[in-house]
């Protein structure tokens, strides 16, 4: 079993910056294929901001390029988010996501519980 944890999330003005962390806390040893961030924002669906493979290749969502930056610390299993210039269309829960393979060769999604980034004066 994994527990997402994540932590960062807040309270911020327009154009300022935040940084959200994730930690996947397993008692297992974990072999990740990639994990990310996404948003969800009040009546919308759930979207993609930024992806990070096994292998350090990057993906981001194109409102979010040159603005947030993905980044790793593999041996405690921890991803962060950099997120500055915020805007207020920024505003959502935003949630960790694992990718990981089992064993037995499937390919498996884990989440966490969200964490509430508010942009606003």
């Amino acid at each position: 079993q994994v527990q997402l944890v994540e932590s960062g999330g807040g309270l911020v003005q327009p154009g300022g910056t935040l940084r959200l962390s994730c930690a996947a806390v397993s008692e297992m040893v974990l072999s990740i294929n990639a994990m990310g961030w996404y948003r969800q924002a009040p009546g919308k669906e759930r979207e993609v901001v930024a992806i990070i493979r096994s292998g350090g290749s990057t993906d981001y969502a194109d409102s979010v390029k040159g603005r947030f930056t993905i980044s790793r610390d593999n041996a405690k299993n921890m991803i962060y988010l950099q997120m500055d210039s915020l805007k207020p269309e920024d505003t959502a829960v935003y949630f960790c996501n694992l990718m990981r393979w089992t064993p037995r060769g499937e390919l498996l999604s884990d989440w966490g519980q969200g964490t509430q980034v508010t942009v606003s004066l």
